[in-house]
């Protein structure tokens, strides 16, 4: 896990990690934005430095295939082959989380929840 949103495209023609731009890259980048600038911690870009200590999201928001390359993902199926604009929010770099820090989760992404909705 990790505590970023994740925006298509998710896979790139040479199958390496690059930035592969959608034709509607623009609006997912403003639409992975308007979920991670509620979250503090998502938004300063590097929440997992005990695991991961390299990995920096700039503003808690990545490109798929820039983070690292899946080929077939159903969020570059679902926009290529439905038209619909899926993003993948990553909400903490503990993968299980125990039940006693589920509140913390809803607290921490309550406000983006509700600002990603405002978005439709």
């Amino acid at each position: 896990g990790s505590l970023v949103v994740n925006y298509p495209f998710d896979d790139d023609e040479q199958g390496v990690a690059i930035y592969s731009k959608s034709p509607d890259d623009a609006v997912f980048q403003q639409l992975a934005l308007s979920y991670s600038k509620e979250n503090a911690k998502m938004y300063q870009g590097t929440p997992c430095k005990d695991m991961y200590p390299t990995e920096y999201f700039p503003h808690g928001i990545t490109n798929g295939a820039q983070w690292y390359n899946v080929p077939g993902g159903m969020q570059d199926w679902n926009y290529l082959n439905t038209n619909c604009f899926e993003v993948t929010i990553e909400l903490g770099c503990v993968k299980y989380p125990k039940a006693e820090e589920l509140p913390k989760y809803w607290e921490q992404n309550r406000r983006s929840l509700l600002q990603f909705m405002k978005q439709v």
